[in-house]
């Protein structure tokens, strides 16, 4: 993506439409040349801009779509830091199954003094 990015002028993120429309044409195997380019945008609705497409296209001549896309593959993802579990949580698990087990044994003493009454 960063030689998209080098290649446009402009927000990276203004640009997103085109760089779209030239990858959905890469992957149907059509042309990325302006007619195709200017169709695709319309039929998302955007408004092509001539000067952005012209310059979409003259980049990705010089550009091996397939190159790109299989580095940007190889590039590892950083993943989500995984979210801690909160400390008031472990203390009350380990009451509760306490109390749990409190009561069980506080049950079964009642029910032996009641045979031995």
């Amino acid at each position: 993506m960063r030689i998209f990015k080098n290649k446009l002028s402009g927000n990276f993120h203004e640009n997103m439409e085109y760089i779209y429309a030239a990858l959905l044409l890469h992957r149907a195997g059509k042309p990325v040349d302006e007619e195709n380019m200017k169709k695709v945008l319309s039929a998302a609705g955007v408004n092509p801009d001539e000067a952005r497409v012209k310059s979409l296209v003259a980049a990705l001549s010089e550009v091996d779509i397939d190159d790109v896309l299989k580095g940007a593959a190889a590039m590892p993802a950083v993943a989500a830091p995984a979210p801690a579990p909160k400390a008031e949580e472990k203390p009350e698990k380990k009451e509760e199954k306490k109390e749990e087990k409190k009561e069980e044994k506080e049950e079964a003493l009642a029910g032996l003094s009641a045979l031995f009454g």
